[in-house]
Order: C-alpha cells, then structure tokens, then sequence
C-alpha cells in the first residue's frame, strides 16, 4: 500500500527515513514529481526501473540538496560552476564526469563514466534530501513512457501499490522536466530541451549549445524517441480535431476549443501551457476518443521543451 504523506516536518522526516532504508518515495520538484530512492543502494534503484518498467540503458538524474553535495560525486569544471552559480537550484540538470570515490549505483549512469545531476528547487525537496544524507536517483514518478505527473494524485494513479510513499507538496510550477546539458565534451551540448530555456543557458556561456550525435550513447534520460506517450495517438500541428479526436488548443485562434478539450494557454502563455502539458494530456487521454489533436506551439522558449515532449509523444511506438 502507499502512504500518501503531506509536506509536514514529521512526514518530510518519515520520507527522509523510508528512503534511508531502501524505500521508493515519490517528491515533488519544481519540473515535475519525481520517483526517489537513495542513488548509493543498488536495490533501491533497481526497484526504481523494476515500479517504472524502465530501459536500464536510460540514465537517472541523481538529486542533491546543494552544489556542495553534488561536488562529492561528480567534477565540476569552470563552465560547470558558472552554470551552477547561475541556474541551481533550478530546472537545470548538468552531466558531468563521475568521481571515482562516487558511491552512486552504476545503474544511475547506466555504466557511463559521467552522472547526472541537479539541485530542485522546492525547499520540501531540498529538506528532504538534506534528511536522506544521500543523493537520490529520481526520474519522472510514472511508468516508463508515459506522462508524467505534476500533482501527486497523477502519482498515486499511475504508481499506487508500486512504492512506498508519495510526498504531497502541491502542483509542480514549471510542469516540464528539467533541461539537460552535457559539459563532459569540448563544447556544451543540449541534451534535452526542458523548463530552462536554451537561451538563457546561451547567454550565460557566452556559445551556442551544440546538439548530441545521432551515434551517442543515452546520457540523459527523455532521449528516447517515444517517450511521454499517452494511450491516445497523437496528431501534431492540428488547426481543429477530427470526429472522434479529444483537442489540446494553444492562444487566442483555439480559445474556444470544443467540449471535453483543453486550452493549455487562451492567452499564448508558454510558462502557463508548459505548467498544464502534462496534466491536460492525462485529462485528455480517456476511453472512446479516436486521438488527440494538438495545436501548433512556438518553437521559441519554453515551446522548444513542450515540442520535444509532444513530438516524442507522437512519435511511432517502441516495443
């Protein structure tokens, strides 16, 4: 059975606890819930793979309280520290070189010699992981290709049963996972667009970020090429829905979207549609529809993470 916890001190301390001993506790962070268990027990994070039905090849992001702890178990080079300096605690996870003295499990970086890792922003989460005295693997709290969740009922729907708490802390303000950026090359490279803007990452490096070859290995997690997939088919760059289809409208040319379909910003918002994406596909994504339409959205700013995780969701089923 899981416990549906509240972001009291005591129950904040009895997450702390469950997650010391092995257990999974799924927490909220500014980008979206993520699925805990303490990065340094290999059975902890291999029931992680075992609740999400995960690709082991698909890298974790390991969860730290400050850039202190997360120097511990990873290098940070001069790029790495003015990234840090600037985004953390924030939507922003930095791949960098492993240390060798790093206990985290082998099966964070999928046997990689570089690891993910981040700063959340939420003091909850940050309590938490001060309380747990580990880094903490925590992808996405939702099974292996599907939304992923922004409330903790999104959680316990998809999860309940499968672990051993959920850390209710409200809604997730930003609504997309976190951007991914890669420093262990000659040059930064966006490995996954998310909820920092690529722009801003740019304007602190002074460079434009490169973007990965096709021949690398998964350093990051959301590289797969169907990812986000609701049951529903989805139709990408729809002005209306077909019979049949349920529709994801975008600005003031889809306001008024037909009954039972959902508007992820009537005013063209992309912070707002960035907040809503994850919980309006679930809402959208019921029995009798024959798929779900979406409108056309900017490729600029945040557009940028909402496309990548709409076209992964569109994108053909992988077995």
């Amino acid at each position: 059975m899981t416990v549906l916890l509240s972001n009291s001190t005591a129950d904040i301390e009895e997450a702390a606890r469950l997650l010391r001993q092995g257990s999974l506790v799924s927490f909220a962070t500014e980008t979206v819930y993520g699925l805990g268990g303490n990065a340094r027990d290999d059975r902890a994070v291999a029931g992680i793979f075992e609740a999400k039905g995960r690709p082991r090849f698909n890298p974790l992001i390991v969860h730290l309280p400050d850039t202190e702890a997360a120097e511990e178990e990873v290098w940070f080079s001069t790029t790495a520290r003015s990234l840090a300096e600037r985004f953390w605690p924030g939507p922003l996870t930095l791949v960098l070189p492993k240390r060798e003295t790093s206990g985290v499990s082998l099966l964070c970086s999928a046997g990689l010699d570089s690891l993910a890792v981040r700063v959340p922003a939420p003091e909850t989460a940050r309590q938490l992981l001060r309380l747990t005295g580990s880094p903490v693997a925590a992808p996405s709290a939702n099974r292996a290709g599907r939304i992923s969740p922004t409330r903790a009922e999104h959680v316990m729907n998809e999860l309940s049963g499968r672990i051993e708490a959920v850390l209710d802390d409200g809604s997730c303000p930003v609504g997309v996972e976190s951007t991914v950026v890669s420093l262990t090359g000659d040059r930064p490279v966006l490995l996954r667009p998310g909820g920092l803007a690529r722009e801003e990452l740019e304007s602190v490096l002074g460079t434009p970020l490169d973007l990965p070859a096709k021949e690398d290995p998964l350093a990051s997690p959301g590289m797969l090429k169907s990812h986000y997939a609701p049951d529903a088919r989805i139709r990408l760059d729809a002005l209306a829905p077909k019979p049949g289809e349920a529709y994801l409208g975008f600005g003031e040319q889809t306001r008024q979207v037909p009954e039972g379909s959902f508007n992820l910003s009537p005013s063209g918002d992309l912070k707002e549609a960035a907040a809503n994406l994850f919980a309006a596909l679930r809402e959208l994504d019921k029995p009798g529809i024959s798929g779900i339409a979406v409108a056309p959205i900017p490729l600029d700013g945040l557009g940028q993470a909402i496309n990548d995780r709409l076209q992964r969701a569109a994108a053909p089923r992988e077995a």
